[in-house]
């Protein structure tokens, strides 16, 4: 971007000082990228190491998503900083999943915020009594996010037309493959469901995982509270984008959406070792094979 394109962009783009600080990484370093407006090119040192990181063009837009901004990236920069690890990783430009794992109920919050900060309008599949809530549901709606009937099924078409949508602006969609939050003790990724490989596989858009650790520390599992102070450090690793070149010419059906979901699952296991430092165990969690509910609260 040259000097006169940044400043133009800056000059009509609204300014809430509500970035905070985050940290990049490209291998094991990692690089500050300092405050900046959520519309607003970060400055960030060294050059090379966070190229991907400085081009900003979705967030740009003038959208419902700076409401958005203005109003949680303050809370979430005065409890969290993020120290993430190959960010380059996360595509700037085109449709695609970004696929999680998730222990606490405050991950969306704060993985949608770290989507924004790397330059990406976070939209999600959302539960459909969420979007009766007044104001609320104007915003979710407004913002994109797709409406999903509690128990997993879908409200009529909508989520196939949004991923269809996806594809024709390019935009990405945030799925939770393993449903809720894991039910296992030590929270490893549990078995996962094949929602987030099936909009993959039909759309032919690529899936990016990630993992992060830390969220636990500001709200446990089920917890009812938020532990905001001290300010936690949430760690992040990105991984390399699955295109799931050998299902191309498969027939969706329940082996080769289970097959690729495995993947999927392996993916996500393996950046929350390296984050964690230790194995997860060598068989995933099933909820069924230990009398729990796939969905819902559990407490254990």
């Amino acid at each position: 971007m040259s000097e006169s394109s940044a400043a133009a962009t800056k000059t009509s783009s609204p300014s809430c000082g509500c970035w905070g600080r985050t940290s990049i990484s490209k291998d094991n370093g990692s690089v500050p990228v300092n405050g900046a407006s959520p519309s607003s090119e970060p400055s960030v040192e060294p050059d090379q190491s966070a190229k991907a990181v400085r081009v900003r063009k979705e967030t740009l837009q003038p959208s419902v998503f700076w409401i958005l901004a203005t109003i949680v990236l303050p809370a979430v920069n005065l409890a969290v900083r993020y120290r993430v690890t190959d960010a380059r990783k996360l595509p700037q430009t085109g449709a695609f999943v970004l696929s999680p794992n998730h222990f606490s109920e405050i991950d969306p919050i704060v993985v949608g915020a770290l989507a924004w900060k790397l330059g990406r309008a976070p939209r999600f599949m959302a539960k459909a009594s969420v979007f009766k809530i007044p104001v609320l549901g104007w915003l979710l709606r407004k913002s994109g996010q797709i409406p999903v009937e509690r128990g997993g099924v879908a409200r009529g078409n909508e989520p196939v037309k949004a991923a269809r949508r996806l594809v024709e602006r390019g935009q990405m969609v945030i799925v939770y493959p393993e449903g809720s939050l894991t039910r296992d003790p030590e929270l490893w990724p549990m078995r996962g469901k094949t929602g987030a490989v099936r909009i993959a596989l039909e759309q032919g858009i690529p899936i990016v995982p990630i993992a992060h650790w830390g969220t636990q520390d500001l709200m446990p599992r089920y917890s009812k509270r938020i532990s905001p102070f001290p300010r936690k450090t949430i760690h992040v690793k990105i991984g390399d984008p699955l295109s799931f070149d050998e299902f191309k010419g498969r027939g969706l059906d329940t082996a080769t959406l289970n097959e690729a979901t495995a993947i999927l699952m392996d993916a996500i296991t393996g950046l929350l070792e390296d984050l964690r430092g230790e194995k997860a165990p060598a068989k995933r969690w099933n909820p069924s094979e230990h009398d729990q509910k796939e969905t819902g609260r559990f407490e254990g």
